[in-house]
Formats: structure tokens, C-alpha cells, sequence
């Protein structure tokens, strides 16, 4: 049994075409379009708390003086920006924007980067994982919302 997006009742659902939408209504909702099929209860969730793992979870970020280590570094090696740029198949604009700090690299652009000047630009951080609930949400029907309306 599950709740009709109608009247909110609680009752076998049918897919129903009513007024161009297809909404899942009761048995005596339905004669008001055409019933498409039968709609199987999905399995019963029931609130309870649930603790999971807690293992560290490995997030990678961008090193916080990233702009100033790749300039550095390129311009110890005697390379222009526009050479750089040509080397690592990116933009003009783009690497400029990443040496004045404008502009994040994403992270697959940190490695390249990186790999490229042979510098680390990426960092590894392990963050705890707390407690994790799992609820069960409360379905809003369209005959509650026409009731908080009516209010």
C-alpha cells in the first residue's frame, strides 16, 4: 500500500493519465482519467540510524600557492608563457590566468601541470566520517498541498 498523490489515501496505486499528467492515484481517483497500469509498492523504509564506517576518506585539493610555484618553477627553466602553454596543450589565457591566480586549475590540470614542471601542486588530506542517519522522508501529496492552501 502506498499514499495516492491525490486524496492521499493509502491503497494499491495505479499509473493514471489525468488531464495530460500521469500520476500515481488510488482505485476511486482514477476514474478520473485513464488507468496506464498497476503501480507496485516500493519496499517499506523504516527511520533507524545507521552507523557506518569510519574510514578516512582521501580528498585531494590544490596546493594553496599554486600560481606562485608553477611561475617559479617555469621561469626558472627558461620557458615562456606562450611556449608553456603550447607544451601542455592548453590556452594562452588559461595558464596565464592560473600564474596570476584568477583561475583554479581542476585537479587533472594540477597533475599535468605538475608532471610537466615536475613540481607537486596536489595534496592529499584524509577527512573523518561522522555518523550517518537514514530517515524516511515524508511524502507530500498534492491533496496536503491543496490542504495547506485552503489554511
Amino acid at each position: 500500500m502506498a499514499v495516492c498523490n491525490m486524496c492521499g489515501k493509502n491503497d494499491s496505486l495505479f499509473r493514471t493519465e489525468i488531464e495530460g499528467s500521469i500520476i500515481k492515484v488510488c482505485r476511486s481517483c482514477s476514474s478520473y482519467g485513464k488507468i496506464l497500469a498497476e503501480v507496485r509498492p516500493p519496499p517499506k523504509i523504516q527511520k533507524k540510524m545507521v552507523q557506518m564506517r569510519n574510514e578516512p576518506e582521501v580528498v585531494q585539493l590544490i596546493v594553496q600557492d599554486f600560481a606562485d610555484k608553477i611561475k617559479k618553477k617555469r621561469e626558472s627553466l627558461g620557458i615562456k608563457q606562450e611556449d608553456f602553454a603550447k607544451r601542455i596543450n592548453e590556452k594562452l589565457s588559461l595558464v596565464h590566468n592560473i600564474e596570476t591566480g584568477h583561475t583554479n586549475p581542476s585537479i587533472a590540470l594540477a597533475r599535468k601541470i605538475g608532471r610537466f614542471l615536475k613540481i607537486s601542486l596536489i595534496e592529499e588530506y584524509e577527512e573523518e566520517q561522522g555518523q550517518k542517519v537514514k530517515e524516511n522522508s515524508q511524502v507530500m501529496t498534492i491533496g496536503d498541498i491543496i490542504k495547506s492552501k485552503l489554511k
